[in-house]
């Protein structure tokens, strides 16, 4: 079965480690890890922000006062989804280097977790659809090669 279509728009704001993101998140890279966790069609934009952008954005429009590692602003799932995904570099590098994964890694599974939530997928609403989440996402890196993110925290 053929995996959905992406019109993909990948962008990078002024990180001060801007080479290492950028070599994290090639092109390929990055439309293989959405195409994998979507269901249909898509048309996304991938940002990757700075730590002040991301916390403006969070600020702005999650009323959180940090910088977090990925937002997601879904704006259609119908006939087809269109969303942004922004993701805070400096937040990712440091997550990846705590959790002792590589950068990539790490980045796969947020844009796998973002690309799901452009879906209608939360997190959020309850501890089944936490576990409903999460075991999909699991599914889908496992697709990918790469281990489940979770498994620590279990």
């Amino acid at each position: 079965m053929a995996l959905p279509a992406l019109t993909l728009s990948l962008q990078f704001g002024a990180l001060s480690e801007a080479a290492l993101h950028r070599a994290a998140l090639p092109r390929h890279f990055v439309t293989r890890c959405i195409r994998h966790a979507l269901d249909s069609d898509a048309e996304i934009t991938v940002r990757i922000v700075d730590t002040e952008e991301g916390q403006t954005l969070n600020k702005d429009y999650r009323q959180k006062n940090h910088a977090t590692n990925v937002l997601t602003f879904d704006y259609a799932t119908e006939p087809l989804v269109m969303a942004d995904l922004v993701l805070c570099g400096p937040v990712v590098a440091q997550e990846a280097k705590e959790m002792k994964v590589p950068l990539n890694q790490h980045y796969a599974h947020l844009l796998v977790h973002g690309a799901l939530h452009a879906q209608g997928w939360d997190h959020e609403t309850s501890e089944v659809d936490a576990q409903e989440m999460e075991a999909h996402e699991t599914a889908i890196l496992a697709g990918l090669g790469w281990p489940d993110p979770y498994a620590k925290r279990r």
